[in-house]
């Protein structure tokens, strides 16, 4: 297992499950539909922690270009693995986005609204507006690489030594997302990570779905400038605060 690996298949699982609890909710005909916000803020919650808990001990976990991107602002990643970190990342993302076509294949083949069929892929803004689109997403992924910054482990003694806290590490990040999903998300999905929406939406213009609608690329640039721009905004208060 190395820092690539690590980033591919966690980056894998949480788009499996991400994606996969909104495709529960919202194609015709599976257990879950109609589940609603909270089950889908709660899977994409659970489907960080379950990413994390598997690549955390070998690549610290980013799962995100803006996390990367985010930590390499600040010194605290190198930017030579920045670029091998997205090749994971968005890797992962597109076979997450691929598995979960073929594990609900018969329900994207009933389910007649290709909006619906999107959204297991992509996010969507519930009011088309880019600009306000932008500042949602640049707002909710500036929370997100935030509150990472100042995530800290336990310490014992006078000397402060750190103790991990082996799996249960992933909860900080983890209860993170679900807030922002919960207060946040409304406006555009929260993607606040441009793999979990390009690498799904590559897949949705590619493979072959019945009633399929545009994969709605003229939108994807939201995505992916606003998590970079929310990344850079906490990087410059993180580093003001810390001089």
């Amino acid at each position: 297992m190395s820092a690539f690996t690590a980033e591919f298949i966690g980056t894998f699982i949480l788009i499996l499950l991400g994606n996969g609890v909104v495709a529960n909710v919202v194609l015709k005909g599976t257990k879950g539909n109609s589940g609603g916000w909270m089950v889908i803020t709660t899977g994409w919650a659970l489907a960080v922690f379950a990413g994390v808990v598997i690549a955390g001990p070998y690549s610290g976990a980013h799962l995100n270009p803006a996390v990367t991107l985010g930590l390499a602002f600040t010194s605290k990643f190198e930017w030579a693995q920045v670029p091998l970190f997205i090749l994971a990342q968005m890797g992962g993302a597109i076979l997450g986005g691929l598995i979960v076509w073929l594990l609900y294949k018969p329900h994207f083949d009933t389910t007649d609204d290709s909006s619906l069929q999107l959204a297991v892929f992509c996010t969507s803004p519930a009011i088309r507006h880019p600009y306000a689109n932008l500042f949602s997403e640049m707002i909710g992924t500036f929370v997100l690489i935030f509150a990472i910054y100042y995530v800290t482990t336990p310490e014992m003694g006078d000397q402060k030594t750190p103790i991990g806290m082996g799996s249960l590490g992933a909860l900080p990040v983890t209860f993170i997302v679900w807030a922002i999903g919960l207060s946040l998300g409304g406006t555009t999905g929260y993607a606040i990570n441009p793999a979990r929406d390009i690498g799904p939406r590559l897949v949705h213009t590619l493979i072959p779905i019945k009633n399929k609608c545009h994969s709605d690329w003229q939108y994807a640039w939201v995505p992916i400038f606003g998590p970079i721009l929310g990344a850079g905004l906490a990087a410059v208060l993180y580093l003001f605060l810390r001089a």
